[in-house]
Order: C-alpha cells, then sequence, then structure tokens
C-alpha cells in the first residue's frame, strides 16, 4: 500500500537534517503499519523504534478539546456559558475558544530553565476581537480551557487526560508535562541545525505538553469521539471554514470540498514536528512525529503517505493558514503613535515610502528601513531586527513585526516581539502588543 515508504523517510531525513521520524497507520481502530527511521537520541546512537515516545506540541489540543467534551457530557461544564474573567466583550464560551474564535491574541512562550516560566501569560491575556466574530490561532484560548476543565473536574488536566482518555482507549504511551514521566524511550528534541533542546516549559500546557507513541496518536485520531455522546462528536467536528480548504472544528482541522474529509491536526515548536490524521469515510487513521524544529521531513512523510490513503490530497487540506499575502497599498506619508505593554507605553514611528518599503523608528532605535506587504486583514505587515525593549521581549525575542489596518484616519493594530527558528539559539516567544499610530 505504501511502497517506496521506506526510501522515501530515509531521504527526507538526510535530506532536511532531522534525526528521526515515526509513523503509524490504523484502519477500523487497528494499527496496519507502524515504522520508525533515525535515530531518537543522536549522541547515544539510539534508534527511533514504533514504541519511542514523541513531544505532541499542539496535536495535545486535539487531546485538551476531547476532554472539554468529556467535561460537557458529564455536566461539568457548559459549552456555551462565558468562562470567568471580564474583559472589554463579552467573555468567551468554551465552545468559540475550542474553534479558535474566542478573541485571544497568538502567542507562545517558552521556558529552557529552572524555575517557573518568566513571561506571565496573563499579561497578554486581553481580548483583541468580539469573541466568535473570526478566527485566530491561540495558545492562550487552550490555556484558558485547561485552566476551566481544571477547575470543573477537581483535577490536574494530565490526571484528567490520563484516565478520562487515554486510559478507557488504551494509549497506555500518554504523557502530560514538560517531561516525559513514563517509562517508555523517548525521543530527544532537536534544533533545524541539530542541538538537543533541554527541557522545556511553557505557561499553557493544555495546548501543547503531550507526548505519545505515533501509535497511539493514530488510534486517538479515529477512537476519541466514540467517548462521546453522539451530538457532542458531531459538534467537535463541526468545523466553521476558515479558508477556501479547512475549517476549524474542536481541536481538529477539517477539510472541505472534493475529495475524502481529512480531520487534522499538526504541531510544531523547538524540537517538534507533529501531524494527527482522520480519513472517517475510509476508516483510516494516521500519525506521523519527528523529533526536529524543522517540518520539512514530516511534511514529505505526510505528503506521501496520505496520497495514496486519500488520492487529491495537499498540504492545504491540513493547514490553518488564513493570512494570504497581498501588495501593501499604503500611501506614502509618516505616522507616528505608541505600543502599549505592561511595562509603559512605547514610542514608535513609521514612514512609508516608495516601492513598498517602510521606515521603523522604534523607542530609541536607529531607523531600519524594510519591505512591506498587506493582507485581507491587515493594511500593512513588516518585520524587522529591532529589539522591543521590555522585559519579556529581552529574554529571547530579537524581531520586531508590525500588522495595521487603516481605521478612520490612523493605523491601528498590533506591534509582536518574537524570535524567527532556533538556528541561532532556543526557539523564543511570540509576544502581541497593542499599537496605534497617527498620521504625522
Amino acid at each position: 500500500m505504501l511502497d517506496g515508504l521506506d526510501e522515501l523517510c530515509m531521504r527526507a531525513l538526510a535530506e532536511h537534517s532531522c534525526a528521526s521520524v515515526s509513523l503509524a497507520v490504523a484502519e477500523r481502530g487497528e494499527l496496519v503499519l507502524t515504522a520508525a527511521y533515525g535515530e531518537a537520541n543522536v549522541a547515544d546512537q539510539q534508534p527511533a523504534t514504533p514504541e519511542t515516545v514523541y513531544g505532541l506540541a499542539s496535536v495535545t489540543k486535539a487531546f485538551t478539546a476531547t476532554a472539554v467534551c468529556l467535561a460537557a457530557d458529564e455536566g461539568l461544564l457548559d459549552l456555551d456559558a462565558p468562562i470567568p474573567g471580564s474583559d472589554q466583550w463579552t467573555a468567551p464560551t468554551p465552545r468559540q475558544l475550542l474553534q479558535h474564535r474566542g478573541g485571544f491574541p497568538a502567542f507562545y512562550n517558552f521556558h529552557y530553565g529552572d524555575g517557573p516560566v518568566p513571561i506571565d501569560i496573563d499579561r497578554y491575556r486581553r481580548l483583541v476581537r468580539e469573541p466568535g466574530t473570526d478566527f485566530e490561532y491561540s495558545n492562550i484560548g487552550y490555556r484558558e480551557l485547561g485552566r476551566l476543565l481544571e477547575a470543573a473536574t477537581g483535577q490536574g488536566l494530565g490526571d484528567y487526560l490520563r484516565e478520562r482518555i487515554a486510559e478507557p482507549l488504551g494509549l497506555n504511551s500518554f504523557g502530560y508535562g514538560a517531561a516525559y514521566a513514563g517509562t517508555a524511550p523517548v525521543a530527544q528534541r532537536y534544533s533545524a541545525d541539530g542541538r538537543a533542546y533541554a527541557t522545556c516549559h511553557s505557561g499553557h500546557p493544555a495546548a501543547g505538553a503531550g507526548w505519545a507513541t505515533a501509535s497511539d496518536v493514530a488510534l486517538f485520531a479515529r477512537a476519541a469521539s466514540r467517548l462521546l455522546k453522539p451530538a457532542t462528536a458531531a459538534a467537535m467536528h463541526d468545523a466553521v471554514p476558515i479558508n477556501e480548504h479547512v475549517g476549524y472544528g474542536f481541536g481538529r482541522i477539517v477539510s472541505h470540498g472534493a475529495g475524502p474529509v481529512i480531520r487534522s491536526h499538526g504541531g510544531g515548536m523547538g524540537g517538534i514536528a507533529a501531524m494527527m490524521i482522520e480519513i472517517p469515510e475510509r476508516e483510516l487513521s494516521a500519525a506521523v512525529l519527528a523529533n526536529s524544529t524543522n517540518k520539512a521531513a514530516r511534511d514529505a512523510v505526510v505528503e506521501h503517505m496520505v496520497s495514496i490513503l486519500a488520492p487529491g490530497f495537499h498540504s492545504g487540506l491540513v493547514s490553518p493558514v488564513t493570512e494570504q499575502t497581498c501588495p501593501m497599498t499604503l500611501a506614502r506619508g509618516e505616522w507616528a503613535g505608541e505600543i502599549s505593554s505592561a511595562e509603559g507605553s512605547i514610542p514608535l514611528r513609521i514612514r512609508i515610502l516608495a516601492d513598498r518599503q517602510v521606515e521603523m523608528r522604534l523607542a530609541d532605535h536607529p531607523p531600519v528601513t524594510t519591505s512591506a506587504t498587506a493582507s485581507q486583514r491587515w493594511d500593512l505587515r513588516a518585520s524587522a531586527a529591532l529589539q522591543l525593549p521590555t522585559a519579556d521581549a529581552r529574554l529571547n525575542s530579537p524581531g520586531f513585526g508590525l500588522e495595521l489596518r487603516c481605521e478612520q484616519e490612523r493605523l491601528a493594530g498590533r506591534a509582536i516581539a518574537f524570535k524567527d527558528g532556533d538556528r541561532d539559539g532556543w526557539l523564543g516567544a511570540y509576544l502581541i502588543h497593542p499599537c496605534v499610530l497617527r498620521s504625522a
């Protein structure tokens, strides 16, 4: 069924400098293929096997979403009741958070030392739009779901996931936390250029702290819905469209259009590239797990496998991309204003130049000129190697980005502190701050 898989996997590992990849395919709830290639730990020359456990990153969201649905079926929470907390708009509901329509912004923070994560996620827990109005992939929303589950069940989320999902489904490898606590061999995580990652902590574990073998992820993909009431399982897969190819349900990306429906979720962070796939009408499910930040090897294996299992497959059927780049058309001119941070306001001036160039002057930095684009949501998008002068950004987010739209004689949106990849250090944080500029 999967001719050429061995050669493809070994070639993908070599071409993309990925240490290892593990995969599994299940049909009608039974494993029909398991395989692993490369080394789970390069220093120890430990080979990857189908029993090797990998970090799941955002594939964890599918487990957290299933747990929320279980708690709803048990009457412990209401999917349509606003969560505790207040903001400038009505608080979002669990249903909206599950679908990334809760109004929270994109965010991640990772910490590789001992002690608590130094970036307080609550400094970035602010709604950026009316809940229910638009899609934005947000780890903050899933962090809120994790907290809600723990309050509703009286259990730590890891314990609830193991007792109510992993054990009933026989997922013996499943783990939850910054490090894997089980006895199975674990794949060491590697940067894109082959450096071993230290243990990683984050402020949003419900969004990305899962661990499992490829076999258990493949089995979970197909079996999770049988834990739920039929109406709840149907709601989990009721995906509001977010682009021409896919919608987002409860912790699952769901394709629409021609060809068989594909339900999926990917995961990526420092040293992790994961993918979970379900093809319900063919009673098939699959998983591909790799231990590299670079997703290219994972993607090559997914493309090969799923193109055979579901002819007509392409990568857009598993990708929740919503921003399509287009030319920036703002007129030349100068704008000035401020970025809001937990430490106070930060001055920013920009000049829109010819040939879609923009000059940025951030705080007391010298001006930097860079190219600008736009999208259907933003009239101006640009980034540069500028350091936002906040304690959080200085930790490990040396890049600076702007996403602004023209609103009633002003440019409003956000400034972003981030780190682009991990080739010169560990993956950093992604921190969004409100920004408003007016014509100067």
